[in-house]
């Protein structure tokens, strides 16, 4: 009998920060949302698990990609010099095998089990991810964030081509409201990491515009996300429990910008990065709940 090899818990642990479990939870939410306003309700169970199984694998194998290719800065910035590659708990060469063979088995789930546009679409995430916004965009370009922001914009888009086998304009329309909350909600973040990105090197909005033009930007996207959010209410893709929802969020959202925009140096920016997150959230649960009471 082949006895079991023990894998020590701080090994375990370490690959599991790799990929970046907190970020995959939002993204996995976001699909969840398309998967139910496609189905216009509860989807089947079976698709569900096997949309958000490999929607998990190839966000964390991205997440892990990005440990790899950014060990270099993450071991000049405060908030990450800690992470496995960057100080050496794992090899680079371990954490991109890692990366490669989750989404290697994502794509298999997704391209056998459910379809092979949905492999595609998520495939390209993570090359979006990795090479064109990792790679590139972060290093060398203040406007990383808005265009590298398309990767975390493709899960709903995922998981409403997971039930209907094609890209519909409410499948356009998640994408865009990711789209434009990406912005605001990762440059009141660097708002807060401002020093930490200068040290690496990092050209964010806040290191190369300063603070005035972030907080300026970020009031501007604020009134886009609100914007778009009730136009898709608009196409009739959604109902009102959605549109009321994302009416008095939308609004949330330009209050806090307007806030920080108002307030001194980054005071606010906190504020406005938690109710960022807490904003996304909410508006993907308005579209699940819309879907199901408006069967």
């Amino acid at each position: 009998m082949i006895a079991a090899i023990a894998v020590p818990r701080n090994v375990v642990m370490d690959y599991v920060a790799l990929t970046k479990p907190r970020i995959i939870l939002l993204l996995l939410f976001t699909a969840l949302g398309g998967m139910f306003l496609a189905s216009r309700g509860a989807p089947d169970l079976s698709l569900m698990l096997l949309v958000l199984s490999g929607g998990a694998l190839a966000s964390g194998g991205a997440n892990a990609l990005n440990h790899y290719l950014d060990r270099d800065i993450d071991r000049r910035m405060s908030r990450t010099r800690n992470r496995p590659v960057a100080v050496g708990r794992v090899r680079p060469q371990d954490a991109l095998i890692f990366g490669i063979a989750l989404n290697v088995v994502a794509m298999v789930i997704l391209s056998t089990w459910v379809n092979a546009l949905s492999a595609g679409l998520t495939l390209s995430a993570t090359l979006f991810y990795a090479l064109v916004y990792t790679k590139g965009l972060k290093r060398n370009s203040p406007h990383n964030i808005v265009i590298g922001g398309a990767a975390g914009a493709i899960p709903p888009m995922v998981g409403w081509v997971a039930v209907t086998g094609t890209v519909g304009l409410p499948a356009m329309y998640m994408f865009a409201i990711v789209f434009f909350w990406t912005p605001p909600h990762f440059w009141a973040l660097a708002l807060l990491l401002k020093d930490d990105y200068a040290r690496a090197g990092i050209p964010m909005l806040p290191v190369v515009a300063g603070i005035a033009e972030t907080k300026k930007a970020i009031f501007l996207y604020a009134w886009l996300v609100a914007a778009v959010t009730v136009m898709f209410a608009a196409s009739g893709s959604v109902g009102w429990v959605y549109l009321a929802t994302s009416t008095i969020l939308g609004a949330g959202f330009i209050w806090y910008s307007w806030g920080l925009l108002r307030k001194p140096d980054i005071e606010g920016a906190k504020s406005l990065y938690l109710y960022s997150l807490l904003y996304l959230g909410l508006v993907f649960l308005a579209i699940i709940l819309d879907s199901a009471i408006t069967l």
